[in-house]
């Protein structure tokens, strides 16, 4: 087991986490707008859909693997073409962070669940992402596939637990911080942009 992809993973799943994007904002909003209990309702709807697709991705992709690799280093390369596709829409992208949320009124902790779990769910670019960020990190020669993509899923969903539950605690300040931080949107963008980048080099080095 190579202990180095994993913490290069975690890193990685972090940097991405912590990067603006529809889900943190998403909790952000909600945490500032109902209280850090429903931002946390909210990651857990959120972090549940991240289980659907990784069990996609490891029964999908593993048969993938066991039967032909020509079609694994294909799937690979589709990964590596996706996030420098993803770096430059960034790129392109502006580097304001929007913070809005037109909701006054308190909504359920079920219902703000549910509503993490379809939104994560129903996210095909999701799917695509994890097809693209996953298969480059399997850690194991020997480590049955499905395992290892299990194992990927669920440091991926601990770490981002971590990054979002931090966002749904310090709403408030972090909130405060971007509004009156300009440059913060600019610093994150760019920090996205390296990241999906070094992790598309990455995985066209890797064996």
């Amino acid at each position: 087991m190579n202990y180095e992809i994993l913490l290069g993973f975690v890193f990685a799943t972090a940097v991405l986490s912590t990067s603006p994007g529809p889900d943190n904002i998403f909790v952000l909003t909600q945490s500032i707008a109902n209280g850090k209990k429903y931002g946390f309702a909210t990651i857990a709807g959120l972090m549940t859909g991240c289980l659907i697709h990784t069990s996609l991705l490891a029964f999908g992709v593993s048969t993938i693997i066991k039967n032909n690799e020509t079609v694994f280093l294909i799937i690979k390369l589709f990964g590596v073409g996706y996030l420098l596709y993803l770096s430059y829409s960034v790129f392109k992208g502006g580097d304001k962070i929007e913070i809005e949320n037109n909701e006054t009124s308190k909504v359920g902790l079920t219902a703000l669940f549910k509503k993490g779990f379809i939104m994560n769910v129903l996210n095909p670019k999701v799917t695509i992402f994890f097809l693209a960020f996953f298969p480059g990190f399997l850690f194991s020669e020997t480590m049955n596939t499905v395992w290892q993509f299990y194992i990927l899923g669920f440091v991926f969903i601990a770490t981002s637990t971590v990054v979002f539950g931090l966002i749904a605690i310090l709403a408030g300040v972090i909130s405060n911080y971007i509004l009156k931080t300009p440059k913060a949107g600019l610093f994150l963008k760019w920090l996205q942009i390296i990241v999906f980048i070094g992790i598309a080099i990455y995985l066209l080095l890797s064996e």
